[in-house]
């Protein structure tokens, strides 16, 4: 079962409804200590990273979060969920992450006078093969709604990336943790897919 995890700060109607729509079973957690109930775990996101973290630890959510990593489960994060498994953001003043990701989360700063936040359909451009990309085709558009871009300590930890007045990460991979810029649940048939791909996936690369 797909776990989406409910910590005040995300947006969890289109991602349940993605994964409905697939015909998996999922299930909306707002219990921290029911986290290993599931198979697959979803950290969603919008809003300000100071703001998610701090609802995240009003919650209890790091430590479980951390012990379902440890686990070796997949863990899913989507947007600013993605942003939240780093070390460090900079949004509204430094805060601390999840720790789970090295790296940190910085404001964009396009060149050819891009607006930020950076809004609507882009390509990816995928680094090396991974599960959650096998067999679906590289150079797809999908929908991106964001002001901030992570950036890994370890370029190994880059999966794809997408060009928006320079290239920045779209969607990282690390062990069992994957993360995505992009909005798959909103990225039609090519996000569906990716979806798909992640609740076959066990973990292991």
């Amino acid at each position: 079962m797909i776990g989406i995890i409910d910590y005040g700060a995300g947006n969890l109607a289109s991602v349940r409804y993605a994964f409905e729509k697939l015909g998996v079973e999922v299930e909306i957690c707002s219990n921290p200590s029911l986290t290993l109930r599931y198979s697959h775990l979803v950290l969603p996101g919008v809003g300000s990273f100071r703001m998610a973290m701090e609802r995240l630890q009003q919650k209890k959510w790091p430590s479980a979060i951390h012990e379902y990593v440890a686990e070796g489960r997949p863990l899913l994060g989507i947007c600013l969920g993605m942003q939240l498994f780093f070390d460090e953001g900079e949004e509204h003043g430094p805060s601390l992450g999840l720790g789970l990701v090295p790296g940190q989360v910085k404001l964009m700063y396009p060149t050819d006078h891009l607006n930020v936040p950076h809004v609507g359909w882009n390509r990816l451009y995928q680094r090396y093969s991974h599960p959650l990309f096998e067999g679906i085709r590289d150079n797809v558009d999908y929908y991106f709604v964001h002001s901030y871009h992570c950036i890994p300590a370890n370029e190994n930890d880059i999966l794809a990336t997408c060009d928006y007045g320079g290239h920045f990460v779209a969607s990282i991979a690390r062990h069992n943790i994957v993360g995505m810029q992009f909005h798959p649940e909103k990225s039609q048939p090519s996000g569906l897919r990716i979806l798909k791909k992640f609740t076959d996936w066990n973990g292991k690369c």
